[in-house]
């Protein structure tokens, strides 16, 4: 599956975004979804996940609250919705999809080519 991320641009803290991930290829229901992050200097890490139907979701404790994340399985398309952003969110959002929702990188298959979110102060 080819997986898409777009949406990501400069905001001031307070702010909201929302990132799009668009996959094309298998079918996309086969698919749990996650997002992940990565700032400059640092590894790559857990944001948020759903499961193929989207009853089931997952947050890092960081973006609880402030981050939502969703899907549209007739749109191929996953969600996530960034609200209160803060200087801290800044980095490169990657979308991931693999068997099951998944707080680790490994537990993907496919990643998408990432998305820029800069949050100023």
């Amino acid at each position: 599956v080819q997986l898409q991320a777009s949406g990501g641009g400069l905001v001031q803290a307070g702010a909201s975004l929302r990132l799009s991930c668009a996959a094309s290829g298998r079918t996309f229901t086969s698919y749990a979804m996650g997002w992940f992050r990565q700032a400059p200097g640092k590894e790559r890490e857990f944001v948020a996940a759903i499961s193929w139907s989207g009853d089931k979701t997952y947050y890092a404790d960081s973006v609880l609250g402030r981050f939502t994340i969703s899907r549209d399985n007739a749109k191929n398309t996953v969600y996530l919705q960034m609200n209160s952003l803060k200087p801290e969110d800044t980095a490169v959002y990657y979308c991931a999809a693999g068997p099951k929702p998944h707080v680790g990188v490994l537990g993907y298959d496919y990643w998408g080519q990432g998305t820029q979110v800069t949050v100023s102060s």
